[in-house]
C-alpha cells in the first residue's frame, strides 16, 4: 500500500503545485459563494421580518403603508449586504492569490517581503485614493447617508442608487444613464429618500391681478388633491400659502408649499401644476405670457423683463438711446 501511495506521489510530483492551486482557487470560490449567501440569507430574514411585522407582502406596499423608519431600515440592511459581500469578496481573492503564488514559488514571497520596504512607498501612494474609495464608502452607508433604492444628488451626478459598491457608487439619472462615482469624490450628498420633501409651486400673476383670488384658488386646487385617496398617502401636512415671493411691475409670484413622502416631490408637483391651471381656468385668472416673464434664481422666484433673444442686451441698448 505504501508503494501506492509512493507511486502516485512520484507521478504527481510536477503537477502537484497546480493541483493545490486549484484546491486553493476553488475553496476561495466557494468560500467567497458560502459567505455571499449567509449574507443575503440574513439580510432576506432582517427585510422579511421588517414586512412581517408592519404586515405587506412587498417592499413597495412597505413604503405606504409603514412608516419611514421601517423603509430606511430596508433600504439600509440591503445596502450593508451588498457592502459587506463585495469587501469579502475583494479579501478572500487578495488571500487566496497571495497563497497561490506562495506555492508556486515560496522565494518570491521571501523576495516580496525584503523588498516591500521598498516599494511600500510606491504602493502606499498609489492605492491611497482606493482605500480612500473603500472608507469613504463605509461611512455612508454605516452613518446611512445613502441606500440602495434613495434619489441622491452628488454634485456629479443626479438620480436613483442602484448599487453602493466597494470603490464606486452607481447612480441612474432621470434620462436612464448609469453613472459610476467613485465613493472617495463624494464631498456631499443630498438625499431626497430621507425624511420627507417639500414641493413648491410659484405662480407668476400679472401686478394688477387680484392676488387674493389667486392664491385662494391655488390653495383650493392644492387641498383637493390632498384629500385625492390616490394622493392623500404622498403629503404628510395640509398645503400652505408662503405668500407673495417677488414683486415687480410685469408680475409678482405667489409661492405655496406642501411636505411630501420622500421621493414624490416631482410627481405631487405636477400634479398640483396641472390642478391649478385647470382652476386658474375656471375662475378666469390669466398668467402674464413667458416671453415677457422669465425664472431666474436658485429658487425660480427672481424675474426680468425680456423683449429678444437676450433681454439684457436689449435694455441696455434702451438706456444707450434714452442717454443719446
Amino acid at each position: 500500500m505504501q508503494e501506492f501511495f509512493d507511486t502516485v506521489a512520484e507521478f504527481l510530483g510536477p503537477f502537484l503545485p497546480i493541483l493545490q492551486v486549484a484546491l486553493v482557487l476553488i475553496g476561495a470560490w466557494l468560500v467567497s459563494r458560502i459567505l455571499a449567501w449567509i449574507i443575503n440569507r440574513s439580510v432576506g430574514q432582517i427585510v422579511e421580518g421588517v414586512k412581517k411585522k408592519r404586515g405587506v407582502a412587498d417592499t413597495q406596499m412597505l413604503a405606504l403603508k409603514s412608516p419611514l423608519a421601517s423603509v430606511r431600515t430596508v433600504q439600509r440592511t440591503r445596502t450593508i449586504g451588498q457592502v459587506l459581500t463585495n469587501i469579502l469578496k475583494v479579501i478572500i481573492w487578495v488571500v487566496a492569490f497571495m497563497w497561490s503564488i506562495g506555492i508556486i514559488s515560496p522565494s518570491f514571497l521571501s523576495s516580496l517581503t525584503v523588498l516591500s520596504a521598498a516599494i511600500g512607498a510606491g504602493l502606499g501612494f498609489g492605492a491611497q485614493k482606493i482605500v480612500g474609495d473603500v472608507l469613504n464608502g463605509l461611512f455612508m452607508v454605516i452613518e446611512d447617508q445613502i441606500g440602495v433604492g434613495d434619489e441622491v444628488d452628488m454634485e456629479y451626478a443626479s438620480g436613483v442608487v442602484e448599487a453602493v459598491g466597494v470603490r464606486v457608487t452607481q447612480v441612474r439619472d432621470v434620462y436612464g444613464q448609469l453613472w459610476y462615482v467613485r465613493n472617495g469624490e463624494i464631498q456631499r450628498v443630498g438625499n431626497n429618500s430621507q425624511g420627507w420633501n417639500r414641493a413648491i409651486i410659484d405662480l407668476a400673476i400679472p401686478f394688477d391681478s387680484d392676488r387674493d383670488k389667486a392664491q385662494r384658488t391655488m390653495l383650493q386646487a392644492a387641498k383637493e388633491l390632498a384629500e385625492d385617496p390616490d394622493w392623500m398617502l404622498k403629503l404628510l401636512e395640509e398645503p400652505s400659502i408662503w405668500g407673495l415671493q417677488t414683486l415687480s411691475k410685469e408680475a409678482i409670484i405667489v409661492r405655496l408649499a406642501v411636505k411630501t413622502t420622500p421621493g414624490d416631490r416631482w410627481s405631487v408637483e405636477r400634479e398640483m401644476r396641472a390642478r391649478i391651471q385647470d382652476a386658474l381656468k375656471r375662475e378666469h385668472i390669466d398668467l402674464p405670457a413667458m416671453n415677457t416673464i422669465v425664472f431666474d434664481g436658485p429658487n425660480g422666484i427672481d424675474i426680468r423683463q425680456t423683449t429678444g433673444i437676450d433681454g439684457k442686451i436689449d435694455e441696455q441698448r434702451r438706456v444707450d438711446e434714452g442717454e443719446a
